[in-house]
């Protein structure tokens, strides 16, 4: 909420000003401020923006940072180093073990375009530290190609990305990374639905099942399964059918009992939404809805209610999505 929102950020000027008193923290209630509304185009509430130099132009949107801690890493990345460098093992060792979760950078040489994408990187994903070193020594340690990105998480690699550098962006290693945040398959409720939205991906999948189904178990791993491979260009959420407070998200989807186990496909920017064509839930079937979405392949689902029998008995036809396209055109 904003008022948690507002906490944490007083907290953290509170803390930076001792640290770096030439970074001011300020706020303002747009309710009363209209020009500023305006001028900064504020849609969401609430919105954290950093003005760099005294300029007005082009402030920095800090997006998703809702702790004090969190605040203060991503204000230091931004004036400052945004990568511990590592000169040892250990040091290496001790980031990694610090917190869950670690991001670790391993160069060729500490000057190139992946490396570069690498720091950009950082300065967006402050809920984890990051470190970079071009040294042969710490590599050969952990047995690593040169010019990788390794996600560990409580202490083990859990991803690999070798960075080339004509394909990798910012963007796409941010969405990557900041979904190690998230469970693998993440299952939504009231606490997980703000982090979420919080991970820049903007395709979602769901699986409506009830988790106390006698297929549940099967329906799940197949599910689990084939997250891995999209990691970073969609979303793995698992809604249950059982939990009363998901209402909304049945109504929005238009999903009722005789469609579950059901699996659709959210894009957030068009608000688009698509069924998988196959019933079952299977590893295969999973995989090759998400790539056909991916690829362009799948038809947009256009929920629609259903038919009444006596639509045509009166003067004023009654339609609705399934009959529409035949009627009128």
């Amino acid at each position: 909420s904003s008022q948690n929102l507002s906490e944490e950020f007083a907290e953290a000027a509170r803390q930076l000003k001792k640290e770096a008193p030439r970074i001011q923290f300020g706020k303002i209630d747009v309710t009363h401020q209209h020009d500023l509304r305006k001028e900064f185009n504020i849609q969401a509430f609430p919105t954290v923006k950093f003005f760099v130099n005294g300029s007005r132009e082009d402030p920095i949107d800090c997006k998703g940072v809702r702790k004090a801690s969190t605040f203060i890493t991503w204000v230091k990345r931004r004036t400052g180093p945004s990568t511990v460098l590592i000169n040892s093992t250990d040091q290496a060792e001790a980031i990694i073990k610090a917190d869950d979760l670690a991001v670790i950078g391993f160069f060729r040489e500490l000057h190139n375009d992946s490396m570069e994408v690498f720091c950009e990187t950082a300065r967006d994903v402050p809920e984890m530290p990051f470190g970079m070193t071009a040294s042969e020594d710490i590599c050969a340690d952990y047995g690593i190609q040169r010019n990788s990105l390794i996600v560990f998480k409580k202490g083990k690699p859990v991803h690999n990305e070798v960075l080339e550098e004509s394909r990798q962006n910012k963007l796409g290693l941010t969405r990557l990374i900041k979904t190690f945040t998230l469970d693998l398959v993440t299952e939504y409720n009231i606490e997980t639905s703000v982090k979420i939205f919080d991970v820049p991906v903007e395709n979602h999948i769901l699986l409506f099942t009830s988790t106390n189904s006698e297929t549940f178990n099967e329906n799940y791993e197949n599910y689990q399964a084939a997250a891995a491979e999209f990691r970073g260009k969609i979303l793995f959420v698992l809604v249950d059918t059982n939990e009363a407070r998901n209402g909304r998200i049945f109504e929005y989807f238009r999903i009722r009992d005789i469609d579950v186990p059901a699996v659709r496909i959210l894009n957030l920017t068009s608000d688009a939404r698509y069924k998988m064509p196959a019933d079952e839930v299977t590893v295969e079937n999973i995989k090759e809805f998400c790539q056909n979405y991916l690829n362009g392949k799948a038809k947009q689902h256009l929920s629609s209610e259903k038919l009444p029998e006596d639509w045509d008995k009166m003067p004023v036809k009654v339609l609705v999505g399934k009959n529409f396209n035949s009627i009128i055109f």
